[in-house]
């Protein structure tokens, strides 16, 4: 027996659809967890799982765990003559936060081919987050919710995280992790039981926390990701693009603004004190300015006020600012600097509205300026001043591909300049964190690793006049000559009988495609013309003539 409220209700609303309603026995129910489960298995037989038998034991070990607990629900089930529902609902911000997730991914792997490669991996995902929801709910009680919901959940996973296929399992895991905090982690919101976590964020800060303690971050491809998201051209811009729908729809703009400006802030600040980027490359990461967009900014874990919601945002973003920062000083990879803090947000969203509702506070809340106005107007008004201050920061460089940080110009100026303050016995701009002369031999090491004999040749003078590590400087120099680049042929013997005067000459044209890349992608053009244009507005010296 099947039945359902009528089609013309489940169409009405956008926010708040109502649902359609298929009731079933078990046998029916069962139905579709085990043909998902085995549509699961079946992905296994691709070319490339069947290569890694690590991989293929992943997804057969996997698929044998959901088939065992799907048999036992129904055996359970029948047992107590259970019926079930079907609720099928499609809310808006499932298939927004999707289709922006979507997007992105889609762009980003157009500049970094692994995204690709790697999408039977993100659709298996998908389908075993829809069993394992299904059979988790399934298992509570006797409805079930079906929409886009799995969806965007395994999307911003996967602009996070990957593990990497020797340790795929891990990957379905976290997943598994995800729904089962947002099926058993709730509490009483507004006389309602609500989840408290993000699924997503709840999943890849319990497992960032995990691969820190054991040093195992290298099982994963954060690092990767993190570094990646900056190869295609406007990255910044498709990202406020795409975000745009949901924060009309969803009143969330407060929240991505007041991120985004007080990490600018706090960057511009730090310039002014020390000289130097304190994000090296950027003032806002890319991979920070994802989080921005669309991590943190769920709002059925959000506060409820709009200026919690400011508050929520100015936490995020320095958060993120100081979580970095203390990664780094520990030694320990950086790029989990916007996944630790949501789930600790998440829970303080409570407080922060209760602090926001004071009558301390009530001059500063944004909703006595809006009164008049309806919600959706509001939520223009907020994207509108959001939209000029974007725009102001893009002009100027805040966001944007042109950021002076990435280029060698600016670090060989900063390192110079840090050097004299050495030799001069200041203490300015120290202690502040990492020098600029350890950042740019980490820019000269990633150079020469990529090919440039220039930058290995580079790279051995500061390895001698900053380091004192003559056995270090002679690979680099041996690497340069075998790149072809004259000086450090020259240099290699003088560092072999500790002659402290070392040559350095200007980069070939071979190097420029290498050097001049920053923290983007691959340069595709080699014209000699194009490319001395390009470092000429670097900054390259006797490269404009």
């Amino acid at each position: 027996m099947t039945g359902y409220d009528s089609i013309a209700s489940f169409k009405k609303g956008f926010k708040n659809p109502v649902p359609l309603v298929v009731n079933l026995t078990a046998l029916r129910a069962f139905i579709f967890p085990t043909v998902l489960t085995l549509g699961f298995v079946s992905i296994s037989l691709l070319d490339p799982i069947q290569q890694n038998i690590r991989l293929l034991l992943s997804f057969l070990g996997t698929g044998v765990v959901l088939l065992v607990w799907c048999a036992l629900l129904f055996l359970f089930a029948r047992i107590r003559n259970r019926t079930f529902k079907l609720k099928i609902v499609l809310r808006s911000q499932h298939y927004l936060q999707s289709l922006a997730q979507g997007t992105v991914l889609l762009y980003w792997g157009w500049y970094w081919g692994d995204v690709y490669d790697s999408a039977y991996l993100i659709a298996s995902q998908v389908v075993f987050a829809y069993v394992f929801d299904m059979l988790l709910s399934w298992g509570r009680r006797d409805a079930y919710t079906l929409g886009f919901g799995p969806v965007p959940v395994i999307l911003s996973i996967n602009l996070f995280l990957w593990f990497r296929p020797d340790w795929f399992y891990l990957q379905f895991l976290l997943v598994a992790v995800g729904f089962s905090a947002k099926e058993l982690i709730r509490w009483n919101k507004d006389g309602q039981s609500v989840h408290i976590f993000n699924p997503s964020s709840f999943a890849l800060a319990v497992f960032s926390i995990g691969l820190l303690l054991t040093g195992m971050s290298d099982i994963t491809r954060g690092q990767e990701i993190a570094v990646t998201q900056f190869y295609p051209p406007h990255m910044y811009a498709v990202l406020f693009l795409v975000s745009l729908p949901g924060q009309l729809l969803f009143g969330v703009a407060t929240m991505t603004m007041s991120a985004v400006v007080s990490a600018y802030l706090f960057g511009i600040i730090f310039f002014l004190v020390t000289g130097t980027y304190f994000f090296f490359d950027s003032y806002i990461p890319i991979a920070i300015f994802l989080g921005m967009h669309l991590l943190f900014t769920d709002p059925s874990t959000a506060p409820k006020t709009e200026l919690g919601r400011i508050f929520f945002g100015i936490l995020y973003g320095l958060s993120s600012v100081i979580l970095y920062d203390l990664l780094s000083r520990a030694g320990l990879p950086a790029f989990y600097d916007k996944l630790l803090q949501v789930p600790v947000l998440n829970l303080s969203i409570n407080l922060i509205d209760r602090i926001a509702r004071s009558k301390q506070l009530n001059v500063f809340n944004p909703e006595r300026i809006g009164r008049l106005m309806t919600k959706h107007q509001r939520n223009f008004a907020y994207v509108s001043i959001w939209g000029l201050v974007f725009l102001s920061l893009s002009i100027t460089q805040g966001v944007g591909d042109k950021h002076p940080g990435q280029w060698l110009p600016f670090w060989q100026q900063a390192c110079s300049s840090q050097m004299e303050h050495i030799e001069t016995g200041s203490s300015d701009n120290e202690g502040v964190r990492p020098s600029a002369c350890g950042y740019l031999t980490q820019l000269q090491s990633m150079f020469c690793y990529r090919g440039s004999g220039w930058a290995c040749n580079e790279l051995g003078v500061l390895q001698v006049s900053r380091e004192s590590n003559p056995i270090e400087a002679t690979f680099a120099f041996e690497d340069g000559c075998e790149l072809g680049f004259e000086v450090a042929c020259q240099n290699l013997p003088k560092v072999k009988d500790g002659m402290a005067e070392l040559e350095r000459s200007a980069p070939l044209l071979d190097d420029y495609p290498i050097i001049l890349r920053g923290s983007k992608g691959p340069i595709e053009y080699q014209n000699s013309l194009e490319l001395y244009n390009l470092a000429c507005k670097q900054g390259w010296p006797d490269t404009c003539e």
